[in-house]
Parts: C-alpha cells; sequence; structure tokens
C-alpha cells in the first residue's frame, strides 16, 4: 500500500491520448460503466484561472461495489472508483487513482479481500492500458 493511498504511473503519451485511451478501455468493459467526467481546465477557465489539463472519470462496478457497501457503506465517500489524468508544468502526465488497499483500511472493510483483489487488478489493467 502506498502511504498516501494513491497509486500513480506516467504516461508514455500525451494528455489527450491518455484520456481518450483511458475512456475507450472502460468503455469497451462490459463490466464497466462511466458514471461521470469532470474537466477540471475546463471549470478553472469558467471563472478566468488557469490550471494545467486535469481531467477525472469516474466508472464503477455494481457486482464489485456494492458488497463493499454492504460491509461499509462510508466507502460510498469513495465510490465509484475514480481515476485522475494530469498534465504537469513540466509536461508530464500522470494517471492516478485510489489504492485498494488503502481504501480497505480508511472503511474498516472486512472480508472482502476477492473484490478488493480483482479491483486492484482491474485499476492497474486499466490504467496500464492508458500509459501505454
Amino acid at each position: 500500500m502506498t502511504k498516501t493511498g494513491i497509486i500513480s504511473k506516467t504516461s508514455h503519451q500525451d494528455f489527450d491520448t491518455t484520456y481518450q485511451t483511458l475512456k475507450r478501455v472502460i468503455e469497451n468493459n462490459p463490466n464497466l460503466k462511466i458514471i461521470a467526467e469532470l474537466n477540471h481546465q475546463a471549470n478553472a477557465s469558467s471563472v478566468d484561472l488557469g490550471l494545467n489539463p486535469t481531467r477525472i472519470i469516474m466508472f464503477g462496478n455494481p457486482n464489485l461495489g456494492t458488497p463493499l457497501m454492504q460491509n461499509a457503506q462510508a466507502i460510498g465517500l469513495d465510490l465509484p472508483q475514480k481515476i485522475l489524468v494530469y498534465q504537469n508544468d513540466e509536461g508530464v502526465v500522470k494517471v492516478s487513482y485510489n489504492d485498494p488497499s488503502y481504501l480497505k483500511d480508511r472503511h474498516g472493510i472486512t472480508n472482502q479481500e476477492d473484490v478488493l483483489n480483482k479491483i486492484a487488478v482491474a485499476l492497474d489493467k486499466i490504467t496500464n492500458a492508458a500509459i501505454g
């Protein structure tokens, strides 16, 4: 588990390619559904503030998320899953998400190791595809 509970990976692609690849991977998985997309850069621009490209995609799989919420409803604060794609000042594109082990500890989830492992593997595969 990471100290901050956040897993970050560096993309080998530009921002738009990384985000569009991530979105396509999620859309093409029949077990996943995109819930929302937020463009933080556009939101900042709407109030005349600058922000490097920063987008978040929220998606879920009720077959995996529901058992976690049945175990500890407060995990609903962290579900559905979210993956953040952002570009820093040096032009490096990062992909970040919550470490499922951290969420387990944060919410006191018990007896759900199989579900948490499935989520961890899925998030790793999805983000690896996005970063190229």
